[in-house]
């Protein structure tokens, strides 16, 4: 029977040692590194551009230039243009109302600043290319003496007519909030589109071509 007691003895001591080292290794084991958990990504909606929605559902619709100024209804897209009646640099008067059924673009700046300058020969070049679809460009200068612009266009040698809105109530009722900017009018007096200077060729093809929808209008 001692053999037996023996064995016995002997795997209960086993049996402990094994505990003994199994506590050791869980004790001093390093702890386990944490999950990650992997962030979702979002896909990107592209949003429409303000030109899509504010361009009137008849007629050209508006052109990117009025989609890059952030906000189409600034322009008056798909109203009939406001009133607008100046004197006409070196005597006369602008009136837009008498130009019903002529397609007008017009434009108000300053001889001070920059973009106005670099866009008068750019203007020029438009007048003179697309003179025979009855084209009228119409340049407001906003708040200077008559002398100042006149000289102004002299030196630019403008092709097209000149207004003084002296007391800047025709850009505010244009909502002319900086210069220059540019709108669009249709033979029928519905402004078609607009945009905030200063642009280059492609931006003025794109409002000019809402206004002549049966002429192919390039930059240059």
């Amino acid at each position: 029977m001692w053999p037996r007691l023996s064995i016995v003895a002997g795997l209960v001591a086993g049996i402990a040692v094994a505990v003994v080292l199994l506590g050791g290794i869980v004790a001093f084991a390093p702890d386990p590194l944490p999950t990650v958990t992997p962030v979702p990504t979002v896909a990107a909606t592209a949003a429409p551009t303000a030109s899509a929605a504010a361009a009137p559902s008849a007629g050209p619709s508006a052109s990117a230039s009025a989609g890059a100024s952030g906000n189409a209804a600034l322009f008056h897209i798909g109203e009939p243009a406001p009133p607008l009646v100046v004197p006409q640099v070196g005597g006369g008067t602008i009136d837009l109302a008498n130009l019903r059924g002529t397609p007008v673009w017009v434009n108000f700046m300053g001889t001070y600043c920059p973009p106005c300058v670099d866009e008068f020969p750019l203007m020029n070049g438009f007048a003179a290319r697309y003179a025979d679809t009855g084209l009228v460009i119409l340049a407001i200068d906003v708040k200077e003496e008559e002398g100042v612009v006149a000289a102004f266009a002299q030196e630019l040698e403008a092709t097209f007519p000149l207004g003084l809105d002296s007391d800047g109530s025709a850009a505010e009722t244009w909502d002319a909030i900086a210069l220059p900017v540019h709108f669009w009018i249709d033979t029928e007096g519905i402004v078609r589109d607009g945009a905030l200077g200063g642009i280059g060729p492609d931006i003025m093809a794109q409002g000019l071509q809402t206004i002549l929808p049966d002429v192919t209008v390039t930059p240059t």
